[in-house]
């Protein structure tokens, strides 16, 4: 939902036994994450829906090379909510917002795509729900309700002031008195948003009964939110002061280190509650969201019981642009994960500005190379695939409440949810109204139907590198294996092989050409002669067949080369 500071205190546990994942449909998955109300419209409501989601199927997979290829959606929430932070906050779990459509609509949804080869991953926020929540509503009435400690409630300081220091995400203070009850309760996000008490065993038990009635819906798995949140300190402790904030430059919630208002040791145990949900549903996976570095997202993967889940990794994201950077992070991640653990790899989503904004488009293609190349499921944010942007909005006229309830740190989250850019007609056919966001002011260049055309263009990278991955052995399930870099710190390049087969990327980070140079012995068995083309950043190349001995890159210029065997 939101960016998350480094999970802290986790507890190792020991090695446990694993499901054997090798012909699991994760090892193949390609999944494109969709912002449903900036998908699609078929309504002409201007706010984009499941039936939109449905139209546009063939466009994700229809079978052929003319497609993109992906086969698996995260769908963003579409529950009943208020939208105070547009469906991250929740009314009911066991519904479909209207807006979105029906339940019958979702039903056919997972039923078009399952018959495309496509898996359903939905969006699941455990840590909070909606203030109009009805378990809120209970809790808040009266101190001994129920439901009361559902929610996280304490009493006021002497002072009249709240229990401890700690800060809401998206601005203030964590908690809000409610009158009622003359006691605060905590919102780790909005007022809007108040936090489920995990410590409770009715909250665990119903979150469970959440997933078992969308596995038994049809979905294959889930997207949890925020997930270091569900456990904070019992004893309520203030979180210590960071000593590196800058008032007036930092993001005020950096003020803090968040030590004892997330990820607290039982972390463990509330995400095994969820993990083991999944144990009767075996073709279902769960990937979490918290940002962490290498040791701690080893620990998130080693928290569950079975190797159903995988946090997310977020750290491709704000890596330094070079290749050394790249190789140092990438080979030891992958030398920290077991075999039946599933990587993943990130560099956009509905939090993030867009890859193609932050790394501008000749990055971006890198970028696509690097997510459909490594080892595990790339995450595609719908968009990306034609290299969209974001769009400049004001904070006195955005919509995001993060923007709106901290100005000044351009913290809005609009720029990257505007609409999806179809074709170049009026809205982007994206609706047959204007839009709920504003369209980019590049649609009518940037754009599905221009790009599809075109044999260079980003969307024509993306499907290839899609369906070259998806009929290669040794990128769905090749080990990893990295090169001496060349080019000083620039050219980074890495060999997946499974079996006899073996694929080279190369991938060059700078706006320099380079000199590059393969000897055998470096190969792992395989020949720098006779090399054939899959792909390279161009698409130009596609079917040659070149020597690796030595070699010009050419600035921000990749390939993906099949090795012959010796």
């Amino acid at each position: 939902m939101t960016h998350v500071t480094t999970l802290l205190c986790l507890f190792m546990k020991p090695e446990k036994e694993s499901h054997n994942l090798e012909h699991h449909w994760t090892r193949s998955a390609v999944v494109y994450q969709i912002y449903p109300r900036s998908f699609k419209d078929s309504n002409g409501d201007g706010i984009g829906d499941l039936r939109g989601i449905i139209q546009k199927l063939d466009y994700l997979n229809d079978g052929t090379e003319r497609s993109l290829g992906i086969n698996a959606i995260w769908i963003n929430p579409i529950y009943p909510s208020p939208m105070k932070d547009f469906g991250y906050d929740v009314s009911d779990y066991y519904s479909i917002d209207p807006l979105f459509g029906t339940m019958a609509d979702f039903e056919t949804l997972v039923s078009y795509a399952h018959a495309r080869t496509i898996k359903i991953l939905m969006d699941f926020v455990p840590n909070h729900t909606s203030s109009q929540h009805p378990w809120f509503l209970e809790s808040r009435s009266s101190r001994m309700n129920k439901k009361r400690d559902w929610y996280i409630w304490r009493d006021p300081k002497p002072d009249g002031n709240p229990p401890n220091n700690w800060l809401s995400v998206f601005g203030g203070p964590a908690w809000t008195f409610d009158a009622t009850t003359g006691q605060y309760y905590l919102h780790s996000f909005l007022k809007d948003q108040p936090d489920l008490n995990w410590r409770t065993i009715e909250v665990r038990e119903e979150m469970e009964h959440v997933l078992r009635f969308w596995l038994q819906k049809g979905v294959d798995g889930f997207r949890t939110d925020s997930i270091s949140y569900l456990i904070k300190d019992d004893g309520f402790r203030d979180d210590p002061p960071n000593p590196n904030y800058i008032a007036g430059r930092s993001n005020p919630y950096d003020a803090l280190l968040h030590i004892y208002s997330q990820g607290r040791p039982e972390l463990l145990s509330a995400a095994n509650t969820l993990c083991k949900v999944l144990d009767a549903y075996p073709h279902a996976f769960m990937v979490s969201e918290a940002y962490l570095g290498i040791p701690k997202m080893v620990e998130l993967y080693r928290a569950c019981d079975n190797n159903l889940h995988a946090p997310f990794n977020f750290n491709l994201i704000t890596l330094p642009w070079n290749g050394e950077s790249f190789k140092t992070f990438i080979d030891e991640f992958d030398a920290h994960l077991r075999p039946d653990d599933c990587p993943n790899y990130v560099f956009g989503n509905h939090d993030r500005s867009r890859v193609a904004t932050r790394l501008g488009q000749k990055r971006a293609r890198i970028a696509a190379v690097l997510q459909c190349t490594l080892r595990g499921m790339p995450f595609i944010y719908y968009g990306e695939e034609i290299g969209m942007e974001d769009l400049p909005v004001k904070e006195e006229t955005g919509l995001d409440p993060w923007g709106k309830n901290v100005p000044g740190f351009n913290l809005g989250r609009d720029p990257e949810r505007t609409p999806m850019q179809w074709d170049d007609t009026l809205h982007a056919g994206f609706s047959t109204s204007t839009p709920w966001l504003p369209l980019a002011n590049n649609f009518r260049t940037i754009n599905v139907a221009r790009e599809s055309l075109n044999p260079r263009s980003m969307l024509t990278l993306y499907r290839t590198l899609i369906h070259i991955r998806t009929h290669t052995p040794a990128l769905l399930n090749g080990s990893y294996h990295s090169l001496p870099l060349q080019g000083g710190k620039d050219i980074f390049s890495f060999i997946r092989i499974y079996k006899k087969e073996g694929i080279l990327i190369m991938i060059n980070f700078s706006d320099t050409s380079h000199v590059v140079s393969f000897s055998e012995d470096v190969l792992r068995g395989f020949l720098n002669t006779g090399c054939r083309v899959l792909c390279n950043t161009e698409c130009n190349d596609a079917k040659k067949y070149m020597n690796i001995d030595t070699l010009t890159l050419r600035p921000y210029e990749a390939y993906v080369l099949a090795l012959p065997s010796k």
